[in-house]
């Protein structure tokens, strides 16, 4: 129960993450936003996590899978999220990232031999439809900021769900062992700093200029929300369930934006996406009561 409970305040610090990102994502380019988002994340987990005395829960061996956790889940991933978003819109880009749950599930059995019984694989199913419900609709604006072939920004997407999924199967050995889930998003978003900043070397990767003001301020609280608090709940998931399970709940993320959006926006949603919210509350707690 305790994984499920931290699997989904994570997918609400990811949906809060994501609308600070898509409110900057059209005037920084997706290496500079990650650039400074990931930075940010790493000064905010790393003073966390050395004022909780966090450091002492890393050893060699879990920062070996932090790392390799950090390459697939945050330094790969997060260039093709922005990406995404840039050429796809808000609401597609939704859809694409909940295939980090499939891709999951089977990473988890080839590699870890995990098991999921039948009322977990149904509420998955049921979870992974919801989403599709809610996301999918009539076709308006999508706000997209960049002109791509939309199969470009789809296979992005589906990258981005793989790193994701990856990632947290690479996380788990260190956070089975106790590692500290601040310290193990300190671990991995340093390391991705270190990876951003070794590519300012290369003279076309640099940034001709620097955010302003405003756009400072909403990538730190997405990288607050997203990368400092909701990562660390889902490395803390990790150390508590399965990764398959942990990953389908903690992408649910486009079901709890459609009541931000509401409210932040006014755009109500549509009846088809209260459906697929339903579906998906139904789809967690039968993956809640067989847990």
């Amino acid at each position: 129960m305790l994984a499920v409970v931290l699997s989904l305040a994570a997918a609400a610090c990811f949906a809060v993450s994501a609308l600070f990102v898509n409110a900057v994502s059209g005037r920084i380019g997706p290496l500079q936003l990650s650039r400074w988002q990931i930075g940010l994340s790493f000064l905010m987990t790393g003073a966390m996590t050395l004022a909780l005395g966090g450091w002492r829960t890393i050893d060699p061996e879990k920062t070996f899978w932090l790392v390799g956790s950090s390459a697939a889940g945050i330094m790969f991933a997060s260039l093709t999220f922005v990406a995404t978003i840039q050429i796809t819109g808000p609401r597609i880009s939704a859809l694409l990232f909940t295939t980090a749950s499939p891709f999951a599930l089977a990473l988890g059995y080839l590699f870890r031999g995990e098991t999921v019984n039948g009322t977990q694989g149904f509420g998955a199913l049921l979870i992974v439809a919801g989403i599709v419900l809610a996301v999918l609709g009539p076709k308006g604006n999508e706000g997209a900021r960049v002109e791509r072939p939309l199969w470009i920004g789809v296979g992005l997407g589906l990258l981005t769900s793989l790193g994701q999924a990856t990632g947290s199967l690479l996380a788990r050995p260190a956070m089975l062992e106790g590692a500290d889930p601040v310290a193990a998003i300190a671990v991995r978003t340093g390391a991705a700093t270190l990876f951003f900043l070794a590519l300012l070397v290369v003279p076309k990767l640099r940034p001709t200029t620097i955010p302003d003001p405003l756009s400072l301020r909403k990538i730190g609280f997405a990288a607050f929300s997203g990368m400092a608090v909701g990562m660390s709940f889902l490395m803390a998931a990790l150390a508590n369930g399965k990764v398959g399970i942990v990953t389908t709940l903690s992408s649910t993320m486009p079901i709890l934006i459609l009541p931000m959006i509401w409210v932040l926006y006014g755009r109500r949603p549509r009846p088809l996406a209260w459906i697929g919210a339903a579906m998906a509350v139904a789809g967690t707690a039968l993956i809640s009561l067989s847990t």
